[in-house]
């Protein structure tokens, strides 16, 4: 049977409240990962780990949070996500909400597409096959 997106939230929230050692009410859909909730690139890994173990799932390396994008110059240019660079961002994360970073695709300000709400897209379309 189908989960729906409240039971998927529910899911995220406790797993990320586990991970981070944060309170429910600070995991809400808008929340980002690391400036909301004080993730660290290693805690990543871990959400991963747990994700997968709470939801049965395989998320394969950089496909929820995608890696190397940051380090090809085709992608970034002075500081910015080139226009390549977003088509191949929104290519890889079309769970990810881009409408705030697309008007200052600034690098600065990536972490701040990684929010719950951006987890919980992700892992419905996993668990929905």
């Amino acid at each position: 049977m189908a989960m729906t997106r409240e039971e998927v939230f529910a899911k995220v929230q406790e797993t990320l409240v586990e991970a981070l050692g944060v309170d429910d009410d600070e995991v809400t859909p808008d929340a980002t990962l690391t400036g909301d909730l004080g993730a660290e690139s290693i805690d990543f890994l871990d959400i991963v780990f747990r994700l997968e173990k709470t939801f049965n799932i395989k998320i394969p390396r950089g496909e929820l949070f995608p890696d190397n994008i940051l380090n090809d110059p085709d992608f970034v240019k002075d500081g910015k996500v080139s226009a390549n660079g977003l088509k191949e961002l929104k290519a890889r994360m079309p769970h990810a909400d881009f409408t705030d970073f697309e008007k200052d695709p600034d690098i600065n300000k990536m972490p701040d597409l990684f929010k719950v709400q951006t987890i919980v897209n992700y892992i419905e379309t996993k668990v929905a096959g």
